[in-house]
């Protein structure tokens, strides 16, 4: 389980977190959704530390991770995938050097074989067998985040974040996107966040929903739920992003 316990987090002036609560379970989809700026990509980033809460915490299983050293913070990162918005892959790497990095990064027992064959095993994971020594230039949009997804999944997390997994992607390509995160899902039995502002993919893929408004969670439930509601603030973000519930 994580949870998040009162997380305030400021950048000079703005205040962007202003106590956040919330608890993702075991095996199960979260997708968090709100308007742009309203802090789910920070929110994100506090829960494998990239970011430290000003006030607050974050426990992984139990453990404040703020207070980890860094050997201890290091072992719980091999535990997580972290799909960035934009891939985040290295234009001059190949395929192979992007996806087998976090192993040749931080995991130093395995052979040059062991990697190569894990890599491989990724990426036939995510339907790109086969194109390990191309370069992300000659990758479409939506391969370039197969690719980054294999790269998060290769130290086999027990936990993937998913930041904006579909945006800049076609109708065609974020269907295929949300079928993999389920098709994962069932596959590694692992716990996904996912961080979106597409009403449609988080009906595609979420078990539970917690929408963000003003630093905060404004609302947390199933997606039927959600659809449903009447709140003024719920039905104006969902409109706002195309999604008609009597039609989907």
């Amino acid at each position: 389980m994580i949870r998040i316990i009162d997380v305030h987090k400021s950048f000079v002036e703005n205040n962007v977190l202003k106590g956040v609560n919330l608890e993702i379970n075991e095996g199960e989809t979260l997708a968090i959704i709100g308007k742009s700026g309203c802090g789910k990509s920070v929110l994100l980033k506090h829960i494998v530390r990239l970011l430290i809460p000003d006030h607050g915490k974050v426990l992984v299983e139990g453990k404040d991770i703020s207070e980890l050293n860094t050997k201890e913070l290091y072992s719980l990162r091999t535990r997580f995938g972290f799909l960035f918005q934009g891939a985040a892959l290295f234009d001059s790497m190949t395929v192979e050097e992007n996806v087998s990095l976090p192993l040749v990064e931080n995991i130093t027992s395995l052979s040059l074989k062991e990697i190569n064959k894990k890599v491989e095993e990724k990426l036939e994971l995510v339907n790109l067998p086969g194109i390990e020594k191309l370069k992300p230039a000659e990758l479409s949009g939506g391969m370039k985040k197969r690719v980054s997804l294999a790269r998060s999944l290769i130290t086999e997390p027990d936990y993937i974040l998913y930041d904006e997994p579909t945006t800049g992607l076609d109708p065609v390509m974020s269907d295929s996107i949300d079928n993999l995160i389920n098709d994962l899902n069932e596959q590694l039995n692992v716990t996904s966040i996912v961080v979106t502002h597409d009403m449609f993919s988080v009906e595609n893929v979420a078990d539970k929903v917690a929408m963000m408004n003003e630093g905060k969670i404004y609302f947390e439930g199933t997606v039927e739920e959600i659809i449903k509601s009447e709140d003024k603030v719920i039905k104006n973000f969902i409109k706002r992003t195309g999604f008609n519930a009597e039609k989907n």
